[in-house]
């Protein structure tokens, strides 16, 4: 079955306000089978609304539509689904006692133009909200189903699930989407496409989506079937030769962030970690401890931007400093080294390098990062020359040095976490 979603209202095509209700709506059509074909968002405009209903109905037995509801003029969504479908409007009666008792839980009288939000197309069913004003519609027409739904996300996602969801339930067929993720680190989008291209190209029931993120690339593969068993064998096929063909860049097998990975990692080898850190100003300790329970792993850190406190918090010998510059690998491995033997943490990581705008030379251009990872076994660090923004640097280079973690776990650790099996 395939459905599309219409996001209704002038504010979501500003920078203002994002639509986030065609996400949730999506993933939870997804579950039920249902494929999402399109997503329009359109503004409080009587012609344009009319014309995306039309094309959807046209395309799709399903559309779900949020916001356009309330009680205001330009609040169009019941009059142009009515007018499209050739339904009058008639007020529920039982819908203005709903909304009047609400008003008066708030000791508030409820103002006239609420009477616009009773108003019911001939042969709707009324959704109730008891967390608004504003009542969901569910209208069937030549077989095609119709969902109105109200725009805060508060209203929407318990309104579907606890009305619209049932009513799709009974209608859908036993196709599933089947889904499988992987996320990669240290290579780019192409390099990755590369790597997979002859893979993924010879299993043509799947639909496989490469999507570059910050520091990572994603990718999702999809079967739309009624067998679950030949469905599940298929992916997992591909995914083995994705495997294979990708190896220890793959992090995860599922949405998991690369911190929380490592978070996994450190926690299942009952290891703890420390950063001295400069140009990442302190973002790598950030991205440690955003996970819940980080306190077991992470024993602390410091952002040592002047010459001086790299001395005075991390050790790193003046003479180092001013022999190799701030930015080289061995002020890093002295970082690295210096925090691990201050705080007593077993692994030790140490991030120096230029960020920009300013700062670098023909020898260290913006983008030059040298990050250590220091372990009772020994150093190992790494010079990268990064792209982008300040602000890209700063979080590329706090991946990387999370990818060391990662890796010196993968070949010295215990057992895989999780997110890789």
């Amino acid at each position: 079955m395939k459905a599309e979603i219409i996001a209704v209202g002038s504010e979501l095509l500003t920078p203002d306000r994002v639509d986030t209700n065609s996400l949730f709506l999506t993933e939870e059509l997804n579950k039920l089978g249902i494929e999402v074909l399109r997503k329009t968002i359109v503004g409080d405009n009587r012609e344009l609304l009319a014309e995306a209903f039309r094309d959807a109905l046209n395309r799709v037995p399903v559309v779900i539509a949020s916001g356009g509801l309330g009680p205001t003029e330009d609040d169009l969504t019941r009059e142009t689904v009515a007018e499209l479908l050739g339904r009058k409007l008639h007020r529920n009666d039982e819908v203005v006692r709903v909304i009047e008792a609400r008003f008066r839980s708030f000791k508030r009288e409820m103002p006239e133009v609420n009477l616009r939000q009773a108003m019911v197309p001939e042969g709707a069913e009324v959704l109730d909200n008891p967390r608004g004003t504003a009542p969901g519609l569910w209208l069937e027409d030549q077989g095609r189903m119709i969902a109105l739904l109200p725009g805060p996300p508060r209203e929407l996602k318990p309104l579907f699930l606890e009305q619209v969801l049932p009513r799709l339930q009974r209608r859908v067929s036993g196709v599933r989407m089947f889904h499988r993720e992987l996320r990669v680190t240290g290579l780019g989008e192409s390099h990755v496409e590369e790597r997979i291209k002859p893979i993924y190209t010879r299993f043509t029931e799947v639909n496989t989506t490469i999507l570059a993120a910050p520091g990572e690339v994603q990718i999702h593969l999809r079967i739309w079937s009624e067998d679950a068993t030949q469905a599940n064998t298929t992916l997992d096929e591909i995914i083995r030769s994705l495997e294979l063909a990708l190896g220890d860049r793959i992090f995860a097998h599922s949405d998991a962030t690369l911190e929380e990975v490592v978070a996994e990692i450190l926690t299942t080898n009952r290891s703890t970690i420390a950063a001295a850190e400069s140009c990442t100003g302190g973002l790598l300790a950030e991205r440690l401890t955003r996970i819940p329970g980080s306190s077991s792993y992470f024993l602390g850190g410091v952002v040592c931007y002047s010459n001086e406190l790299k001395t005075a918090w991390a050790d790193v010998p003046a003479e180092v400093i001013a022999a190799k510059g701030a930015v080289s690998s061995e002020v890093a491995i002295a970082l690295a080294e210096g925090i691990r033997r201050r705080v007593g943490s077993a692994l030790g990581v140490g991030i120096t390098g230029i960020a920009g705008p300013g700062g670098g030379s023909e020898e260290k251009p913006v983008g030059t990062v040298h990050i250590a990872l220091s372990t009772s076994a020994g150093v190992k660090e790494r010079v990268i020359h990064l792209p982008g923004d300040r602000d890209m640097i700063r979080l590329y280079a706090s991946q990387v040095a999370l990818d060391m973690v990662r890796m010196h776990f993968l070949y010295n650790g215990n057992p895989k976490p999780r997110h890789l099996v």
